[in-house]
């Protein structure tokens, strides 16, 4: 074997490619073994995804065959017993997936994934109000909102009805310091200067305990959804609200709480 061979076998092996142990990591990588990770990703998600471990053995696979250090139909020495496996774990609007070869993790990232589409008013069916009659608080219809529409990255109108919300429950003429609408600015304005929304803050994110962290709160009123509805619409763009966001869960909140 020339030098520039024995070079190009070094690139190419699993260690060049990932950080894996040393057992993995001297091992060329070969064509049957891409193959394996191509099978195993299009089972999983119907198409190879640009970037991920896939792509990345065939691309080293195919430089070892075309310097002749494997050949095409090669038995992988190193998938044989342990095989390559794909593994998925699911978080709240997230799905982590984990890929393998020969028992090492060689690639780890997150997808965001749909959380079930649902209405705030089959959460407050399902809830249990911390009032004795039953009434929703506007600290629990923003709770609500993180489930109906967690994924959806804070916006100026998000934080504005967030705001109004937060002022109505608790009285007071100021927002929280540390609060769920100063939180809700803060990712506003971060994420105003993100270009990807996978690294976006989420209303999930800001409002998954918004109870708690409300020095104060009450039961969600009409007037409460009207300037909640109100502060979301003149921040939008469009001059909209979000069919499932802080407005929608307030006002949903509001009507049962006017039945009861």
């Amino acid at each position: 074997m020339s030098q520039e061979q024995q070079r190009r076998a070094r690139e190419d092996e699993y260690g060049d490619l990932f950080d894996v142990g040393s057992e993995l990591a001297e091992k060329p990588v070969k064509p049957r073994d891409a193959a394996m990770m191509q099978t195993a990703k299009n089972e999983m998600f119907g198409q190879i995804q640009r970037g991920r471990a896939a792509t990345t053995m065939q691309s080293g696979a195919a430089r070892n065959e075309r310097a002749g250090l494997v050949g095409h139909d090669n038995m992988p020495e190193v998938t044989s017993e342990d095989g390559v496996t794909i593994t998925e774990t699911n978080l709240p609007g997230r799905r982590g997936k984990t890929e393998s070869v020969g028992g090492q993790v060689v690639n780890q990232y997150s997808l965001r994934s749909p959380i079930p589409t649902m209405t705030p008013s089959s959460i407050y069916q399902t809830d249990n109000s911390k009032y004795g009659d039953g009434s929703i608080t506007i600290g629990e219809a923003l709770e609500a909102a993180a489930l109906t529409a967690g994924q959806k990255p804070v916006e100026w109108s998000d934080a504005a009805a967030i705001q109004a919300a937060e002022v109505r429950a608790t009285g007071r003429s100021s927002i929280v310091p540390g609060g769920v609408a100063a939180a809700a600015q803060s990712a506003a304005n971060l994420n105003a200067r993100t270009l990807r929304d996978e690294d976006k803050t989420t209303l999930a994110d800001i409002l998954g305990e918004a109870t708690s962290k409300l020095p104060s709160d009450k039961p969600a009123s009409r007037r409460d959804a009207e300037g909640v509805a109100g502060a979301e619409m003149r921040n939008d763009p469009n001059l909209n609200t979000h069919p499932a966001g802080i407005a929608a869960s307030v006002a949903a909140a509001a009507r049962l709480n006017q039945r009861k």
